[in-house]
């Protein structure tokens, strides 16, 4: 199988954030889509060890911020390659708390939605969360981060825990 053909599915880069015991974390995600119109709901999938993944199973609840295009490397690396388990992510981000409790990153994102998790998938590595969008807002009208412009501008690589990773 040439699994280069994956490469031509065409994905975003987001923030999927959420909460547990008063904390936050987040991470960056590409497989995030809408799954119906009524009620509007979206899925990402989310590896099963990354501390997000835990965050969203034990407060049901996720965000989702829709990435710019003009996204620097260095806020990639920092919710794509860091740890929430060795950093703290929110410290020096702008976002606000939703009505679900979860953090809404609002630097270098264009749009947000805020959800409650209806059903879970479990993918093996790792599980597609299913919301349903409780609130949702238009930042601003710019192009969004597609993640064909993070691997060939900005020269990103998928991290070992994206569904999308593939060794070379």
């Amino acid at each position: 199988m040439n699994r280069k053909a994956l490469h031509k599915i065409s994905y975003g880069l987001y923030v999927v954030s959420s909460v547990k015991g008063g904390k936050f974390n987040g991470q960056i995600a590409n497989a995030v889509f809408q799954v119906t119109a009524t009620p509007p709901k979206v899925a990402v999938s989310i590896n099963r060890e990354n501390l997000t993944h835990s965050f969203i199973e034990s407060s049901g609840v996720f965000s989702v911020s829709v990435l710019s295009r003009e996204t620097p490397m260095v806020f990639i690396g920092l919710f794509g390659f860091r740890s929430g388990r060795d950093v703290d992510k929110f410290e020096n981000v702008d976002y606000d708390i939703g009505a679900t409790g979860a953090p809404i990153v609002k630097d270098h994102a264009v749009a947000w939605m805020e959800t409650r998790v209806t059903e879970s998938v479990n993918a093996g590595t790792h599980t597609v969360f299913i919301g349903e969008i409780l609130d949702a807002d238009l930042i601003k009208d710019e192009d969004v981060m597609t993640y064909e412009h993070y691997h060939s501008v900005l020269r990103g690589r998928a991290p070992k825990a994206a569904p999308t990773h593939m060794e070379v």
